[in-house]
């Protein structure tokens, strides 16, 4: 009597959905914040580019006029073409975000750095130190060391730069007591490597990762922190095209010529949006999350 084995069952070779990823697409928020801050580097970099006017060429007669054909974003009250100003204000703007932000990251590293490394006393000192710092206002610590030295654009750098270095020297300490404590640094150490030299192989290498990501969200609180000390007078003197100087020149007529204020604000705001904006999708990106 044949016996009839019962058939093997059908796999199914074809891979599931979930294990298919899809391909990582960028949103389009981040694709038009890309976009403008390519805009923004082009007038940086080669402002004649984009318009063939003096930033500084003053014509009484034609002041105050609304936008037209002739002058995209108006004239101010000097008759200064204001999308000209804008555009070779980028340079000022950005110039003093990229300078304070790169002091504020290497003051900041090393402060962190040798917080995390030293000795527990030294460690204390340092870290009360930036918590000091962290507890006042960006803007008000920026303020207190204008006043002690005077106002101008190096001031300005320096004063963004000491606001700012707090918050990059926490991050480092807090990730070199992290990597500090990793398996394969605790073996290095047994084998006699010196405290600096396993800071520069093994730590550091680690511990910098993060900061270029951080440092382009928080180039973006520079830029704008840097306009609010130029609109109180602090930054850049008249007549620099700067974006936070241009405000303060125009607010007085506000009423009568609200693009001569309005359209440079909306740029300033624009810039610090992508700046975030691309900032946030690298920091996704470096955790993993898309």
């Amino acid at each position: 009597m044949a016996v009839t084995l019962p058939a093997p069952p059908i796999v199914d070779t074809t891979p599931p959905e979930e294990s298919v990823r899809p391909r990582c697409r960028p949103a389009p928020g981040v694709v038009v914040s890309v976009a403008f801050l390519l805009l923004v580097v082009a007038a940086v970099a080669a402002p004649g580019l984009l318009t063939g006017t003096d930033p500084l060429a003053a014509d009484p007669i034609g002041a105050l006029r609304p936008p037209s054909a002739d002058h995209w974003f108006g004239t101010d009250q000097l008759g200064r073409d204001v999308f000209t100003r804008v555009v070779y204000g980028a340079r000022y703007s950005l110039s003093i975000g990229v300078a304070s932000t790169l002091l504020s990251v290497v003051a900041g590293g090393l402060i962190g750095l040798v917080a995390g490394l030293s000795p527990r006393f030294v460690d204390e000192v340092l870290s009360r130190g930036l918590d000091v710092l962290s507890a006042f206002p960006e803007v008000l610590l920026a303020l207190l060391f204008i006043a002690f030295t005077e106002p101008g654009t190096p001031s300005l750098v320096m004063a963004i730069a000491l606001a700012f270095a707090p918050r990059y020297g926490r991050m480092v300490r807090a990730q070199t007591l992290l990597v500090r404590r990793a398996g394969y640094v605790e073996q290095a150490v047994t084998f006699g490597l010196s405290r600096w030299r396993l800071a520069a192989r093994h730590i550091l290498p680690n511990v910098l990762g993060p900061l270029p990501i951080l440092a382009t969200i928080g180039l973006g609180a520079a830029i704008i922190n840097a306009a609010a000390l130029s609109f109180l007078g602090m930054g850049p003197q008249p007549p620099s095209p700067e974006w936070g100087a241009m405000l303060s020149e125009s607010r007085s007529y506000l009423r009568v010529a609200w693009w001569a204020a309005i359209l440079p604000g909306v740029t300033l705001v624009l810039t610090v949006i992508a700046l975030t904006s691309v900032g946030r999708r690298l920091q996704e990106r470096f955790e993993g999350r898309h």
